[in-house]
């Protein structure tokens, strides 16, 4: 009982302190009018990727807690905005990850958020009963992608601009990302058919590593530069994700592969490069016999990381037509990608937590 008269009481003080105080309204993307402060100088994000975009907007700073991922200590990460800014391991926790946020750890912080923003509502906690229980505004965002719901993204960064005093950051992040896929599109328009090589990409992360025939038929950066993606071309179009048959792999015989190289996550002795490496209907296939196997960054790890798509798509255009991308060294450009949205290069770290494979043919010896 005295446990609920404290909370009770302090969610009327954070109830009483935000009246008090000079409000704007926000419209989220659940159709809420939230009111928040006029000048907000302290949040916390939650759900996949919110704080990812708010490091987008340089507004990291403005974070008095994080989720549970954030303290994790492993060898694998694939989130860049995470190793650009290895602080947010020491920050006070305010719930897990994915959005299950806990009102009492919010509640109990030394800094109180004036703002929660809140990414994927639909996990975890539900945003309009978190704000009942402690007083504190909750605004939703759609996380988006850069492909069809790039304005759900860019409508995410314009409200969190919006509520964290950053809007002329996130035109610019929004003007860099549609900059970036319209040069990839420029150089890779109407390639000739004798151009284009069939390609192929395996091992990509869906919550949690995969082997092989793990894929995307809409495969953001073969998409961004016109590739010949044979998952594309089958029935599976138009899915996110799908696991494709062994037999089909080798029917289709791409001629180039790509390994999302969070499937070695998965150890030695599984994943997508063992089993290039050791199942002899693998071992027939064309890009394997002519050396055309390349690892690309993981890019889906606690939601979408832009900025490694964008660094993926430069490098497999790079190897798909060499000529339209004799300007571009990958691994510089991937550095100037991440220096741009989080501040700083990052890539080396990337690399050598993926074993050195990021952008380099894999060997299958």
């Amino acid at each position: 009982m005295c446990k609920k008269i404290f909370f009770a009481v302090l969610c009327l003080f954070f109830s009483i302190t935000l009246h008090a105080t000079e409000m704007k309204v926000i419209s989220d993307a659940a159709g809420r009018q939230i009111h928040v402060p006029e000048k907000v100088n302290r949040v916390v994000c939650s759900g996949p990727g919110c704080l990812r975009l708010l490091t987008y907007l340089k507004a990291q700073d403005k974070v008095v807690a994080v989720d549970s991922i954030e303290k994790r200590r492993t060898i694998f990460d694939a989130r860049p905005y995470a190793l650009a800014n290895l602080q947010f391991r020491n920050y006070p926790l305010f719930g897990e990850f994915r959005g299950f946020d806990q009102p009492e750890l919010i509640l109990a912080l030394d800094k109180q958020p004036q703002v929660i923003l809140k990414t994927f509502a639909n996990y975890g906690y539900d945003p309009q009963e978190l704000q009942n229980k402690i007083g504190i505004p909750v605004v939703v965002l759609n996380y988006g992608d850069l492909g069809l719901h790039r304005n759900d993204l860019f409508q995410a960064l314009r409200v969190m601009g919006k509520i964290v005093g950053k809007e002329q950051r996130a035109e610019e992040v929004i003007t860099f990302f549609n900059k970036s896929i319209d040069d990839l599109s420029r150089r890779t328009l109407n390639v000739p058919d004798d151009e284009c090589r069939s390609c192929f990409v395996g091992g990509i992360a869906f919550r949690g590593p995969h082997g092989l025939q793990s894929t995307e038929p809409s495969y953001p950066p073969f998409v961004f530069i016109h590739a010949a993606n044979v998952v594309g071309r089958s029935s599976n179009k138009g899915l996110l994700h799908c696991n494709v048959s062994k037999e089909q792999i080798v029917a289709w015989d791409p001629e180039v592969i790509f390994l999302d190289l969070s499937t070695i996550q998965m150890g030695a002795k599984a994943g997508a490069l063992f089993e290039l490496k050791t199942d002899p209907a693998f071992r027939i296939l064309s890009a394997v016999e002519h050396g055309n196997v390349y690892g690309v960054l993981p890019y889906n790890w606690y939601s979408l990381n832009f900025g490694s798509i964008l660094a993926d798509a430069y490098f497999i255009g790079k190897q798909l037509y060499p000529k339209r991308f004799e300007d571009v060294d990958p691994r510089v450009k991937a550095d100037e990608i991440y220096t741009f949205l989080l501040g700083r290069p990052v890539f080396q770290e990337m690399n050598s937590a993926f074993g050195n494979l990021v952008f380099k043919r894999i060997g299958m010896d």
